[in-house]
C-alpha cells in the first residue's frame, strides 16, 4: 500500500481538518490502526516534517453512532485534562486539535501527539508495576485544576448488574445490598475514571519506567477510591483476584489516602467490582486480541465472583 493509499484511510474532511493543524511544510504519510479502544478508532498518523524527519500523531474518531451520541462531553473532558495535565506532572498526550461536535470532520474527533511505550497485559513482572501503577495514581489524584471537570457517574445501579452463572448467590446479593446505600461522603478530587494498565504506557527493561497515561475522556470530580476499585478491578480480573486486593495497599504506601472507614472503602471496591458485571464480554474480547487468550468471558466472570467474594470476606 502507498503512502498515499494509508493517508487516505482517514475520512476526507478529518484528512484536511489534520492538516490544517499542522506545522508548515508538514504533511501526513501514513496511518495505521491502534488496537484496544472500545469506544473510539484510534489511528497513529506519520508526519512528514519540513526538515525531513518524522513525527506521530493519534487521532480519536468516535465513529460508532451509539457511541458517537455523548462524544461532544468525552472529547471535551478529554481535551481539557490534555491541556492541564502537562503543567500537573502528569505524562500525558499534548493537545493539537479537537471537534468535539464534528463541525469540520466526518465524525467527532481529537488530534493528540503520541507517547512513546506501550501497554503491558501480561502476568509477568507484575509485582514490580504494581508500586508504579500507584505512585501514577497518587501523582494523578494530586491534580488540582482551576476548572474541576463535570462529578463523576456511578456507572451501575442494583437493577443492571449482570451475576455470573454459577457465582455465590448470597455474596452477589450481599454485595448489590452495598450499593443500595447513599454513597458515602467524600473530598472530590481530579480523577482519570479509566485508570488501569490498559491505559499506561511502559517503557525500559521490564516495563520498568511509565512514559504516559492515555484516555483522558472520562475525567471526573469525585472520591479517590473510586479510581483506585477501578484499577484494582481491573487487576483482580486481569492478574486473579489477590492482586486486586494487592493494588489497594499499594496505593497508600505510596502515600495515597483513602476513606478512613473499612465500610466506606468497601462501597466504591463492590460499586466498582458490580459494574464491571456489565462489561465482562466486551473487556475479555478486548484482552483476548491484546494476547490474553486464556482470558475468556468465562474465565473473566469466574474471576469477577471470586473477586466480589473475597472483598466481602475483608470486613469479616
Amino acid at each position: 500500500m502507498s503512502n498515499h493509499d494509508e493517508a487516505a484511510m482517514v475520512r476526507p474532511l478529518t484528512l484536511a481538518w489534520v492538516q490544517r493543524h499542522l506545522e508548515a511544510g508538514e504533511r501526513i504519510v501514513g496511518t495505521g490502526a491502534l488496537h484496544g479502544g472500545i469506544t473510539a478508532e484510534m489511528r497513529r498518523l506519520t508526519i512528514a516534517t519540513r526538515d525531513g524527519g518524522r513525527r506521530d500523531l493519534v487521532l480519536r474518531s468516535f465513529v460508532d453512532p451509539y457511541y458517537a451520541r455523548r462524544a461532544e462531553d468525552s472529547l471535551n473532558r478529554e481535551a481539557g485534562a490534555l491541556a492541564l495535565l502537562p503543567g500537573a506532572g502528569v505524562a500525558a498526550p499534548g493537545l493539537v486539535a479537537v471537534d468535539a461536535t464534528a463541525a469540520h470532520c466526518e465524525y467527532p474527533s481529537l488530534l493528540m501527539t503520541h507517547l512513546a511505550g506501550r501497554t503491558v497485559l501480561d502476568d509477568a513482572g507484575l509485582e514490580a508495576r504494581i508500586p508504579l501503577l500507584a505512585r501514577q495514581l497518587v501523582a494523578i489524584h494530586a491534580v488540582r485544576p482551576a476548572e474541576p471537570p463535570p462529578e463523576y457517574e456511578a456507572l451501575t445501579t442494583p437493577d443492571t448488574v449482570v451475576t455470573p452463572q454459577g457465582a455465590d448467590a448470597a455474596a452477589w446479593a450481599a454485595a448489590i445490598d452495598v450499593i443500595r446505600r447513599p454513597a458515602p461522603h467524600h473530598e472530590g478530587r481530579f480523577l482519570h475514571r479509566d485508570f488501569q494498565p490498559g491505559n499506561v504506557l511502559f517503557d525500559g527493561p521490564h516495563a520498568s519506567t511509565i512514559t504516559g497515561v492515555v484516555d483522558w475522556a472520562a475525567t471526573s470530580l469525585g472520591p479517590a477510591d473510586l479510581d483506585v476499585a477501578h484499577c484494582s478491578t481491573t487487576l483482580a480480573l486481569l492478574h486473579g483476584p489477590a492482586w486486586g486486593l494487592r493494588f489497594t495497599e499499594a496505593y497508600e504506601e505510596a502515600g495515597g489516602a483513602l476513606a478512613a472507614a473499612a465500610s466506606e472503602r468497601l462501597y466504591w471496591q463492590v460499586r466498582d467490582a458490580l459494574a464491571s458485571s456489565e462489561e465482562v464480554r466486551v473487556v475479555s474480547h478486548v484482552w483476548r486480541e491484546a494476547g490474553r487468550p486464556e482470558l475468556t468471558a468465562r474465565a473473566v466472570e469466574q474471576r469477577l465472583d471470586a473477586y466480589v467474594t473475597a472483598l466481602l470476606d475483608t470486613l469479616g
